[in-house]
């Protein structure tokens, strides 16, 4: 029962592990990962810090032991020096006290020099590890910097794949099937239009073909050729124009086969033109039936259209 528990346990926490990685966005990750980066290069500062500083601090001491070594070396020599004196005066009590000051002062010089050494081997050590956390830090500095970087680049990259996925789903949009929602696509816009259109293209086609279209447009012809036959009685009723004379224009009239000027089809059209004269008729029947020939034109004429 205990190991059913456990894979149960370990299969819900990998399925809740992957659905937190297909939810999580890589922005965030990504910015998690960089303050986890910088809060390890603050701690490794840090602890360079205290490896330099112990450097420093062994080095004060070695610099106070060194001092303390010369004034016991000085000391003990001024011992010496006065044991001479008094052995040289014959004061063998002071000359005993000064040897026994300057042993003194060498007993303590050898445990200074001892402690010297263990400071010089100190000062050595800490002067490699501090050379190592500095060249730690700098190197973790650059990593730092390649990170960002590198998170400048995977930001950028992350827009761009944003960009091409609201592009891919615009595309979808307008090739594929409509989505659901309120909002019509172009294709169904377009089929609407074109129904609306061809609906009433065939409403237009079924009312021209009809027997009442066929009359309307009869009556139409009609009264385009009452209005044309008006219209030529209108232009014949207009008085003549006023002839400019052969002479003024430098071109003689031009002479028919029987030795009379030619009149114009406009002026035998007027009353009173043409060859006749005064009686207003040519010698074909006057312009009578140039009329009726346009009035049967103008009849004529819708039905050609």
């Amino acid at each position: 029962m205990a190991n059913v528990v456990r894979k149960a346990f370990r299969y819900l926490s990998k399925r809740a592990e992957v659905a937190f990685e297909e939810k999580a966005r890589p922005e965030i990750q990504l910015e998690q990962a960089m303050d986890e980066a910088r809060a390890q290069h603050e701690r490794l500062v840090s602890q360079a810090a205290l490896v330099v500083g112990n450097q420093r601090q062994i080095e004060m001491k070695l610099g106070r032991q060194i001092e303390e070594v010369t004034n016991l070396t000085e000391s003990a020599r001024s011992a010496l020096m006065l044991a001479d004196n008094g052995r040289a005066a014959g004061d063998l009590a002071a000359a005993a006290r000064y040897e026994q000051a300057a042993q003194a002062f060498a007993s303590r010089l050898i445990s200074a020099e001892a402690a010297l050494e263990d400071l010089k081997l100190l000062q050595q050590q800490a002067a490699e590890s501090a050379a190592q956390a500095r060249a730690a830090v700098e190197d973790n500095t650059l990593r730092v910097r390649r990170l960002q970087a590198e998170r400048a680049r995977l930001l950028t990259q992350i827009e761009h794949a944003a960009m091409h996925e609201q592009m891919g789903k615009v595309m979808e949009q307008m090739t594929s099937l409509p989505p659901a929602g309120d909002v019509p696509t172009l294709a169904d816009v377009r089929d609407k239009i074109e129904k609306r259109y061809a609906l009433a293209r065939g409403r237009q086609e079924l009312a021209s073909q009809g027997l009442e279209a066929q009359m309307i447009e009869v009556q139409r012809a009609t009264m385009d050729a009452q209005a044309m036959g008006r219209l030529a009685e209108l232009r014949a009723s207009l008085p003549p124009a006023a002839a400019p004379a052969a002479g003024s224009t430098g071109v003689a009239p031009h002479v028919g086969d029987q030795g009379a000027p030619e009149v114009s089809a406009v002026e035998s059209a007027r009353p009173g033109g043409g060859a006749g004269g005064a009686g207003g008729t040519s010698g074909t029947g006057g312009p009578r039936p140039s009329l009726e020939k346009a009035s049967d034109d103008a009849q004529t004429s819708p039905d050609a259209r």
